[in-house]
């Protein structure tokens, strides 16, 4: 298996817990909250698609699907355009509901878009500085793993909410 296979496999794990995690609930259990600050499930998926949208966006100088494919207004949600879920409050976090469609759309697309961008990556391709405003400057395998390290923890941790929303009802 070479560099691009690997990260493949990795983002396709992700893509395996969001449905998971997602399949089969309606908006209200999706926008459950274990306590009045907690992350739903929606929050958890919008959040860690918008992270892996912005960010490979950004690592390989492409436009982000959540604008030019119209996700932001299809999702209709209060948050300037660049908002990815990054130091959101309780309210802004209550703010995001959608349905299992519409997250899991938004979340395939992305993911389908990680795909071609990372098929023809090379090994040498890993070490191109993708982000300077960082010491050290973060290269391309940095901000791959970081991306799957934080979507792969935001993942697991719908699993568990849902879980929890299942055992409620």
């Amino acid at each position: 298996m070479n560099s691009a296979g690997l990260l493949l496999d990795a983002f396709g794990r992700i893509r395996e817990a969001v449905h998971a995690a997602v399949k089969g609930l309606d908006e209200e259990e999706l926008a459950a909250r274990t306590d009045p600050d907690a992350n739903s499930i929606a929050w958890l998926v919008w959040h860690l698609t918008r992270i892996q949208d912005d960010h490979l966006a950004g690592a390989f100088g492409t436009e982000q699907l959540w604008r030019s494919d119209g996700w932001r207004d299809r999702f209709g949600l209060p948050f300037p355009p660049a908002a990815t879920g990054y130091g959101h409050t309780s309210a802004q976090v209550g703010a995001v509901r959608a349905g299992a469609a519409l997250l899991l759309g938004y979340h395939d697309a992305v993911h389908d878009r990680t795909a071609s961008l990372l098929a023809p990556v090379t090994d040498a391709d890993l070490d191109r500085v993708v982000d300077t405003a960082w010491d050290p400057p973060v290269t391309l395998g940095v901000r791959l793993v970081s991306v799957i390290a934080d979507d792969l923890q935001h993942a697991g941790q719908a699993g568990y909410v849902r879980g929890l929303v299942e055992r409620r009802g």
